[in-house]
């Protein structure tokens, strides 16, 4: 009878490292989409606070960007584009009755992917939508 010492050893060794890699990994990708979901979500609402208590439509517009882009960065997530829409028209913006709708949409790479794979492979997209209500009994602004 032949003696296998030794081996149980080796064999859980490769077993760990064949079963726990691929696990973290997909725990950082999860945890990397989780990261940019957060970031689209706080962004877009923030916008929408920031457009509907902005002067005029102009000064709406960048300060919705730039409470995105705060909101953005607070979770480290860059390239992220806002898109703002009033409704029901646009030249109803800022008056009583209407509503922002607020879009934030970025491409969050995942970890650890070499970019020699080509540009979009390993990339969530992730976008966020927030619709913001002028106000009914509000006066209306230009």
């Amino acid at each position: 009878m032949r003696r296998e010492r030794g081996t149980a050893t080796v064999e859980f060794v490769w077993l760990t490292v064949l079963l726990l890699v691929p696990l973290v990994y997909l725990l950082l990708s999860v945890f990397e989409a989780q990261r940019a979901a957060f970031a689209v979500s706080s962004a877009s609402q923030a916008a929408g606070h920031a457009f509907v208590r902005a002067p005029d439509v102009a000064t709406g517009q960048a300060r919705a960007e730039q409470a995105a882009l705060v909101a953005l960065a607070d979770h480290d997530v860059t390239g992220a584009r806002v898109d703002v829409e009033c409704r029901p028209t646009p030249r109803d913006c800022l008056q009583p009755g209407s509503s922002v709708r607020v879009v934030v949409t970025v491409e969050q790479p995942l970890p650890l992917l070499p970019s020699v794979m080509g540009e979009n492979v390993g990339v969530v997209t992730v976008d966020a939508t927030h619709t913001e209500a002028y106000g009914t009994f509000r006066e209306g602004r230009k």
